[in-house]
């Protein structure tokens, strides 16, 4: 098979879809690896890096994709991208279709294949190619988090770890998966006092079991969660549906019940966003203000650390990759429940059912 990596161009996106490493295994297995000049140089992997495993150097992003059996990504394609897509093609990447209906009938027209990361699972239940990449965004969060609770940067002037005689900060967490246990742990590392709330008794049982006193538990509803957001600082947003929009957890008449400089990270934006005032932001300009409320909700998150994104991610999508190169994709789906889940629109139907409720359509209109 012949695998392309362009370059990604979603605004400040760094990460590149395999490495060299993964190259040399690609290669290793006879296909032939396209990979865009400079497509790795965000991430730390250059050109001659990728010639060294054995990949060829093509100067366009059209080329790539006009001679690739299968695109091997990390982000959405951008609508500069779309005419580019081959009826057939494989489109190995993230998706996110529920959070965007152009992307969703524009992937309907180019009678793609399209896999996406965020739904491939495993038998237990887990999104196994999502994990890293909300591992990295839950600990981010609080990073990004920190940095725009500062005054200059229009938040409240709270230090989460607070100083000897100073409370410390406090986070409010919404969903106790990956993003919420990863965020809980950062906030916790710098000393900060954490609620994490969950609808699932057994992650919350989890949490207690594994997290330090000063991390605690609480059920979600919406009478818990308007009583934290007037006192918590920083507001982790970490709710995930699989392959579905993510629901309205904070609305916008909650913000007024807010503190001013309150920070609010939505790491769900990717799915919509689970607070009604997100809307997608980039790492160059990263936050908005709502009723005094600092919004930031970046939707590529982890771009922001592309060489630990990219060997994150790459060191699971690649086993993946190499089944779908070496079986074609049919095989590799028929035999590998797991990446079969990953299907989401073939040859121009949609066969991933939460795409079809996001945006209210008939099975029958697709």
């Amino acid at each position: 098979m012949i695998i392309g990596i362009p370059k990604e161009i979603k605004n400040n996106e760094s990460r590149v879809g395999i490495t060299p490493a993964g190259v040399f295994e690609l290669v290793k297995n006879n296909h032939t690896v396209y990979v865009q000049s400079n497509a790795g140089d965000g991430s730390g992997f250059f050109n001659n890096d990728y010639l060294k495993a054995g990949a060829i150097i093509l100067d366009t992003i059209v080329e790539v994709y006009s001679m690739s059996d299968m695109i091997v990504k990390v982000k959405e394609p951008i609508a500069e991208e779309y005419d580019l897509i081959q009826e057939g093609q494989i489109l190995f990447t993230f998706f996110h279709f529920a959070s965007s209906e152009p992307l969703t009938k524009a992937m309907i027209k180019s009678k793609a294949i399209c896999i996406a990361y965020e739904t491939v699972e495993d038998e237990e239940g887990t999104l196994p190619l999502l994990t890293p990449m909300s591992e990295v965004a839950g600990r981010l969060a609080i990073q990004q988090g920190a940095k725009y609770l500062e005054k200059p940067v229009k938040g409240r002037g709270v230090l989460l770890g607070g100083v000897p005689g100073v409370a410390p900060g406090k986070v409010l967490v919404l969903g106790a998966g990956v993003v919420g246990i990863q965020a809980a742990k950062m906030a916790a590392g710098l000393g900060a006092h954490v609620t994490i709330m969950d609808i699932n008794m057994k992650r919350l049982r989890y949490v207690n079991d594994v997290m330090p006193p000063h991390v605690v538990t609480e059920f979600s509803n919406e009478f818990n969660i308007r009583k934290h957001i007037k006192t918590h600082d920083l507001i982790i947003g970490g709710v995930l549906l699989k392959g579905a929009k993510a629901p309205n957890l904070i609305t916008r008449d909650m913000l007024k019940e807010m503190r001013p400089g309150t920070v609010i990270v939505d790491v769900a934006v990717d799915q919509g966003g689970c607070v009604e005032t997100t809307r997608p932001t980039t790492h160059e300009d990263p936050v908005y203000i709502i009723d005094d409320v600092v919004h930031y909700s970046v939707a590529n998150m982890p771009g922001a650390v592309p060489y630990t994104s990219t060997i994150a991610l790459t060191n699971v999508t690649l086993p993946y990759a190499l089944k779908l190169a070496n079986m074609g994709w049919e095989a590799a789906c028929e035999k590998d429940a797991c990446l079969k889940k990953g299907l989401n629109i073939i040859s121009g139907k949609i066969v991933y059912d939460e795409i079809i409720r996001a945006f209210g359509w008939e099975k029958t209109l697709v």
